[in-house]
């Protein structure tokens, strides 16, 4: 029998800890292996949300670490909250650019409370990851998100962090107006408002929209 390392969820677990890591963009997913198996954990990595599903049952894993975007199908939302309601003794970390989880994923598509959020930009060790699924799994049913965040950045309201992120998905606003169902006068003020919570101001010279799309692609926005 091998060592015992951990408690997960009222069960021993002996040996090494196994990680599902899912990731749709092949050298991310290669690096986050490397570095994983470097720390003596044992991984499977695919890159999708349908093989994940297949490799749980098969690897039994104490960890998921999932990209939120995993390309077309089931986003790494919709992975984590199947997991969490199947395999609630699993610790789910989620890898991202974004600071903060109200970017990442609109209220609708929200994740369990027990994960962890894990930004890309902020990976620089082992020791980084060796964290987040630490706590991962000894937050599993007991706390509310995690967020990794230690910058400060202009600060957004849900409504403007929402009207950003349909920016980002090259929405004009008359698009964000059909997708909330409200008037483009009012798409209009929203936008309005966000940029000038960002601290863009209207220059002949540069482009608004851009630039918040920048902005929030870097991660360098926060939510109240």
């Amino acid at each position: 029998m091998g060592e015992k390392i951990e408690h997960d969820a009222g069960r021993q677990v002996y040996g090494a800890r196994r990680v599902l890591v899912v990731e749709d963009e092949d050298f991310t997913r290669t690096a986050v292996t490397q570095l994983l198996e470097s720390g003596g954990l044992s991984v499977v990595a695919v890159a999708n949300a349908a093989d994940a599903l297949s490799a749980l049952a098969t690897h039994d894993p104490h960890v998921l670490l999932t990209d939120l975007d995993l390309g077309p199908g089931p986003n790494g939302a919709d992975l984590a909250r199947r997991v969490a309601s199947e395999r609630p003794w699993v610790g789910i970390v989620v890898l991202t650019v974004h600071k903060s989880v109200h970017l990442a994923v609109s209220d609708r598509e929200g994740l369990p409370q027990e994960a962890v959020m894990l930004v890309k930009s902020q990976l620089t060790s082992m020791a980084d990851i060796e964290q987040a699924i630490d706590l991962s799994i000894s937050q599993v049913g007991q706390l509310p998100l995690a967020e990794v965040v230690d910058e400060v950045y202009p600060v957004l309201s849900s409504v403007q962090a929402d009207t950003l992120r349909l920016m980002a998905q090259g929405l004009s606003n008359a698009g964000i107006a059909e997708r909330r169902g409200t008037t483009l006068r009012a798409a209009e003020a929203s936008v309005q408002r966000t940029l000038h919570a960002l601290g863009i101001e209207s220059r002949p010279d540069m482009n608004s929209r851009v630039l918040a799309v920048r902005m929030w692609q870097a991660g360098e926005v926060s939510v109240r």
